[in-house]
């Protein structure tokens, strides 16, 4: 039976994806950041009447990973993430730090461990769950969107890499879900470490820019790439939005100095309210 490890799986995607693939009947191994979340999940799981393991995984903690290693892993979701939200020229050094340790060297060093396992097999597959913001970027969203781009550009390299070994490679690219992960992205300056006289912005005006979607497209393609029903590379989600991030993409290719104008998303950030869906009802 083909085991599944589901990275960041205490909340979000992560925990429905755990929570359906299990569902399925499938093997999952739902690893979650924090001891408490083990015992939450484990009593969902229970409530849902489904098989589901989970254990205790910090992607930055080295003795989380080792003992991941000891696990027989045939597809591995790399889904454990955190957002950033602020400008550049804001974020404290520490939360910088944070933003990369969690989004990029700890899923690396990860599936460096796992992906050899896999290359001992001659199979496997490595899943990123990386975002729009990894192929375009947002004001107040550089942090997330570096991290991103980096997530980018290591699947990319690692796709290339291991196809020799039998091992496959593919990236999901969630735009705006209404999940809460955007908009608490624009909350962690409440706890930065700084002197709040020296920001640029004042970050109590500020929101994510973009009405949001359902997540439910996300976790049934996540689950469609995971289970070898969709052989694409990259997904960008929701699916409607694909000529528009190509179209955003491509325009780089002619962009000019700016005009020194606020930008129409920096004056969305300030006009919008935070959770607003897309479409909502009246």
């Amino acid at each position: 039976m083909t085991t599944f490890l589901i990275t960041g799986a205490g909340s979000g995607f992560g925990k429905e994806i755990a929570l359906r693939l299990a569902a399925q009947g499938h093997d999952v191994i739902a690893g979650v950041e924090i001891i408490a979340q083990v015992n939450a999940l484990r009593a969902e799981a229970i409530t849902r009447d489904v098989d589901l393991r989970v254990e205790k995984l910090d992607v930055t903690d080295e003795g989380d990973r080792l003992n991941a290693f000891t696990w027989d892993v045939d597809v591995l979701l790399n889904n454990a993430g955190v957002s950033e939200g602020g400008s550049t020229v804001d974020i404290p050094a520490a939360n910088l730090r944070r933003q990369f340790e969690v989004n990029v060297i700890g899923p690396i060093l990860l599936t460096q461990g796992i992906a050899k396992q896999m290359v001992s097999k001659k199979a496997g597959k490595i899943v990123f769950m990386s975002s729009v913001a990894g192929l375009t970027v947002d004001p107040f969203t550089g942090a997330y969107a570096g991290s991103k781009h980096a997530v980018e550009a290591f699947a990319d390299a690692l796709d290339q890499e291991l196809a020799e070994f039998g091992i496959t490679v593919a990236t999901v690219n969630p735009g705006p879900f209404l999940t809460g992960f955007n908009d608490t992205m624009f909350e962690t300056w409440k706890t930065w470490v700084d002197d709040p006289s020296t920001r640029l912005f004042d970050y109590e005006k500020l929101a994510f820019p973009h009405e949001q979607h359902d997540p439910d497209e996300v976790i049934t393609t996540t689950i469609d790439v995971l289970t070898g029903e969709d052989t694409a590379y990259r997904h960008v989600l929701p699916t409607s939005t694909v000529d528009d991030i190509r179209a955003q993409t491509e325009s780089q290719w002619d962009r000019t100095l700016n005009d020194g104008q606020r930008p129409e998303l920096v004056q969305t950030a300030y006009d919008i309210t935070p959770y607003t869906p897309v479409n909502p009802k009246s």
